[in-house]
């Protein structure tokens, strides 16, 4: 049986991390360097990755580098932006301004007379702001600080045509902002740079609106963007908002060709490796159980043998800590989460706390599993439903052990028969003999479902079944055999319960009643339950038994029903079951159950309740 022991023993946050266990530091030195050089100023740069890669926690580690270098040096101002969650009242652009002004404005000592001039041009600044839309940003920003009054603020609401709706009004803003920014009030600023967050998440018009106030400040040096974001989608904006052509073959669309005079190169995330893939679960698993001295050590050990194309298993672990259990539960998931999750931390991150979730849910309704058995059996719900649906049916007809078993025998038979790694496709109908006659030769088992059997661990029906009727009740699936008539159906179901009251629901007379061919069907389910879920073996053993008193000429149908339960699961319950007639009537089954039997006190049963029947 498999040690159900958890080491998914809490929840991950979905924050980005403040730790880098992704080894991104070098991309954000390698974006930090580019800020800095000269021959790239003004600059915007891009920061190219799909949801959940680790975009935001690069701007993180960017960020991080920048306040070491400002505090060596000339000041440099970080204005973080995310056009996300700007307040949708206020537009985009004027947003974005708003925030670069307001973060500028904190820096000037404006109570100088000297810097009086900086004051002024700050005002003329603010006035081409499309105020009417920005008064919600305005009065949430120290811009408003360095405003007389909130009065004055309504007062610079005007149709001005030199606002920043025109190309005059660009120009003079541009032209006013250089001004102020290499005014004497600023003159310890050597570099603003603005990183931009969550841009591809953005509907079409507040994305083109971002980027037009990022084409804004970029004719002015010093001012430096990084646009965290997915390129691919905010292309997508792009060219939804203004309705530009597709791209041909192998040509750049027009889309992309406007981001591309805005962002002058990017920097795309890789995905996780595999390597990448276990240290990242390792780390996250041993978070909680070391302090931060320790766990600080581990993160750079990981990195140093990452940089070495070392293995995990070199790993030093720090003194004190046993992490032995944690190291083997990321080697075990890393197969599974590296190939199904594409290298992506986000999804690898809510897959554990998923995992956590069902497995703590599990266990308090007394199911023990481990967590890579769950894992798994996760892995094909979420990724092939198709093929958990399948399983489901197997345990409503009572075929989840032989069924497990076929599959292990052809995985094992058929080691090479699949090496694609990618997702099995629909045939075309010009190839469905082809793919039909495939499929025969695997057992009639999918592709995908070979390719899931052969992740680890082996799977036993009797350990898995009380899970997959959890995971059912989660999807809203109810296990019925529908091979089953319904009368059947309905008297297996009260039979099998753990409820008095609906097994007594069920009396003689009415089992009596019932034709030998239902009775045998009946038996048949009820053995079929009972292998692949050993825990009802108490109440349907006593079922069947029930049934062999209403029909005596069903006793050959009985025992191979009462065989089919293993032979290890017997519990003393169900032993001492038999004590009386039924041990001379199915001693054949007690004897193959004995014979099978691993727990002594219950062959010790056995042999009490054998005994009796001899007297």
């Amino acid at each position: 049986m498999v040690e159900a022991k958890n080491t998914i023993s809490t929840l991950w946050s979905d924050e980005p991390a403040l730790t880098d266990l992704l080894s991104f530091e070098a991309i954000a030195e390698t974006v930090a360097d580019a800020i800095f050089d000269e021959s790239l100023n003004p600059v915007a740069l891009g920061v190219s990755g799909s949801w959940g890669s680790g975009k935001t926690t690069v701007l993180n580690l960017i960020e991080k580098r920048l306040s070491r270098w400002s505090a060596d040096g000339n000041k440099i101002v970080v204005v973080r932006a995310d056009p996300w969650r700007y307040d949708p009242a206020v537009g985009p652009k004027e947003s974005l301004i708003t925030e670069v002004l307001g973060a500028l404005a904190t820096e000037c000592r404006l109570d100088d007379p000297v810097n009086e001039a900086a004051g002024s041009a700050l005002k003329k600044l603010a006035k081409r702001v499309n105020w009417s839309k920005a008064i919600k940003m305005a009065a949430r920003t120290g811009i408003t600080m360095q405003l007389p009054t909130l009065d004055d603020i309504f007062a610079l609401v005007n149709d001005d045509k030199e606002s920043l709706e025109g190309e005059k009004g660009l120009a003079a803003f541009r032209k006013e902002f250089s001004e102020f920014l290499t005014s004497p009030a600023l003159s310890h600023v050597s570099q603003v740079v603005v990183l931009v967050d969550d841009l591809d998440r953005c509907l079409p018009e507040a994305v083109v609106e971002t980027l037009e106030a990022i084409r804004l400040f970029l004719s002015v040096e010093g001012m430096s963007f990084v646009i965290a974001a997915d390129e691919e989608r905010v292309a997508e904006a792009i060219q939804q908002k203004l309705q530009t052509p597709q791209a041909g073959n192998e040509e750049e669309s027009v889309a992309s060709l406007y981001l591309h005079k805005i962002v002058q190169t990017t920097v795309p995330l890789p995905a996780l490796s595999n390597f990448d893939t276990r240290a990242y679960l390792f780390l996250l698993l041993v978070k909680s159980k070391l302090n931060a001295g320790a766990y600080g050590q581990l993160v750079e050990s990981c990195d140093a043998l990452r940089l070495s194309a070392g293995s995990l298993d070199d790993l030093v672990i720090p003194g004190g800590y046993d992490l032995a259990l944690e190291a083997a539960t990321a080697s075990r998931l890393t197969p599974i989460l590296y190939e199904r999750f594409k290298g992506n931390p986000r999804r690898i991150k809510r897959f554990m706390n998923d995992l956590h979730v069902r497995q703590s849910v599990a266990s308090r309704r007394g199911i023990n599993l481990a967590s890579d058995a769950i894992a798994k059996l996760m892995v094909l719900e979420r990724l092939f439903e198709t093929d958990f649906t399948t399983v489901l049916d197997w345990l409503a007809g009572g075929n989840l052990r032989p069924q497990l078993m076929a599959l292990d025998e052809i995985t094992t038979l058929e080691p090479n028969k699949l090496t694609s790694t990618g997702d099995t496709k629909k045939p075309k109908s010009s190839t469905q003999a082809e793919s039909q006659s495939h499929e025969d030769s695997l057992g009639g088992f999918s592709a995908t479902m070979i390719r899931w059997s052969k992740l680890p661990p082996v799977l036993d029906a009797a350990e898995v079944s009380g899970y997959l009727t959890l995971a059912a009740a989660f999807r809203g699936r109810q296990l019925i055999d529908e091979s089953l008539p319904q009368q059947l159906r309905d008297i297996a179901a009260a039979m099998t319960s753990s409820s008095q009251l609906e097994r007594s629901s069920v009396n003689e007379a009415e089992l009596a009643a019932l034709p030998k061919g239902d009775v045998d069907t009946l038996l048949q389910h009820l053995g079929r339950r009972m292998q692949d879920d050993p825990s009802i073996q108490l109440n349907t053993v006593n079922g069947i038994l029930t049934l062999t008193k209403t029909h005596t000429d069903i006793a050959a149908v009985a025992e191979r029903a009462l065989l089919k339960l293993p032979a290890q699961e017997v519990g003393l319950p169900t032993v001492l079951l038999f004590n009386g007639g039924g041990s001379v009537q199915f001693s054949s089954v007690l004897d193959a159950w004995k014979s099978g039997a691993e727990n002594a006190q219950v062959i010790r049963a056995l042999n009490s309740v054998l005994s009796s029947g001899v007297k």
